[in-house]
């Protein structure tokens, strides 16, 4: 077995990984649906037998003010937290010996971008985990995580062999090593965002499946069973609420933003260095540029002109789709500079 062949190895093995937490994670989010079944049962206790009130679930820890605080049995969420940390740990060893295959930073094609993308996103994950261990965070993040790896495998993947002369410069390491870590904080920041506008409809109560839909009004009463405001996500009940997770994730976003910054201003340095001009209009600089503007009028709208909830979540949304947009078309189906999928 090659060193390459040892590296796609260990990429599969993480994604296994993954995907055992990614079933944790779902599990956990099951078991805080029953938590929050329980917590309503504690506030609103039925009589049983000669007006004795309804005990809560055993194993089900009753807070102070009534409310059902917590269950035994987090083993989901520990295995969950453990093979995450497994699943960063492995492609971090694939990483490095797909660098030793190819004898330079493995950044160089679509294949190891996703590969260090991901790896930069788990990360990421662990870190969040640790202040705020959120099961539906880590169930989007993961399966995210475990898709790319696969299509990464199965689609993107090439020989791990030298790059062209453009490429073999330290800007690699830089430039592109930046953008890499900046996705992966960004796809945690999605994750947060889409949990923080899903506990505000919880708490609100604002779902448009409650509302008819005029002409597709039977595909409403088809989702009705799965609102949000509907016992399938009770588990939102036991989550921080809205304004923590929008303040979380405004701080990721921030941290994401200034490396997606250095990522325009090393990109235009080392352009000026390879074609003799900082900016050239290539459909990857115009992405790049286009979902920074998005995230800055996301951080600009949200610190300076109040905007908050749902109307700056939407503005995450976009600049997402862009990052996602600029990394598979752009350099799938748009000719350009930056076209070095390797495909």
């Amino acid at each position: 077995m090659t060193v390459a062949e040892l590296s796609d190895l260990f990429v599969w093995s993480a994604a296994t990984a993954l995907t055992l937490a990614l079933i944790a994670y779902s599990v956990d989010l099951t078991r805080l649906t029953e938590v929050a079944r329980a917590a309503r049962e504690v506030r609103t206790p039925a009589l049983v037998g000669a007006g004795a009130p309804a005990t809560p679930p055993a194993g089900t820890t009753v807070a102070g003010d009534g409310t059902a605080a917590g269950t035994a049995g987090g083993r989901a969420a520990g295995i969950a937290r453990s093979t995450l940390t497994l699943g960063a740990l492995l492609l971090l060893v694939a990483i490095v010996l797909r660098g030793v295959a190819a004898g330079r930073w493995p950044t160089a094609n679509m294949y190891e971008f996703t590969i260090v993308g991901v790896f930069c996103a788990v990360t990421a994950l662990v870190v969040v985990q640790r202040r705020y261990p959120i099961a539906f965070v880590g169930v989007l993040v993961s399966g995210i995580s475990v898709l790319a790896l696969v299509l990464a495998l199965n689609t993107l993947h090439v020989r791990a062999d030298a790059v062209q002369p453009a490429l073999q410069h330290y800007w690699l390491v830089l430039h592109v090593g930046v953008a890499i870590l900046a996705t992966g904080i960004f796809t945690v920041a999605f994750a947060t965002t889409a949990l923080q506008v899903l506990r505000d409809a919880r708490a609100t109560g604002r779902t448009r499946l409650e509302r008819p839909w005029s002409q597709l009004d039977g595909v409403r009463r088809a989702l009705h069973g799965a609102r949000v405001t509907g016992p399938a996500f009770a588990w939102l009940e036991q989550v921080p609420d809205a304004r923590r997770l929008e303040a979380s994730s405004f701080r990721q976003h921030a941290v994401g933003f200034v490396l997606w910054t250095l990522t325009l201003i090393g990109g235009s340095i080392w352009a000026e260095e390879a074609w003799g001009r900082y900016w050239g209009w290539d459909p990857k600089e115009v992405g790049t540029f286009v979902s920074w503007v998005v995230y800055a009028a996301y951080l600009h709208a949200r610190s300076t002109r109040g905007w908050s909830g749902r109307k700056a979540a939407y503005l995450v949304f976009v600049a997402y789709t862009v990052v996602l947009a600029n990394f598979t078309v752009v350099n799938l189906f748009i000719d350009g500079k930056h076209s070095y999928s390797g495909l």
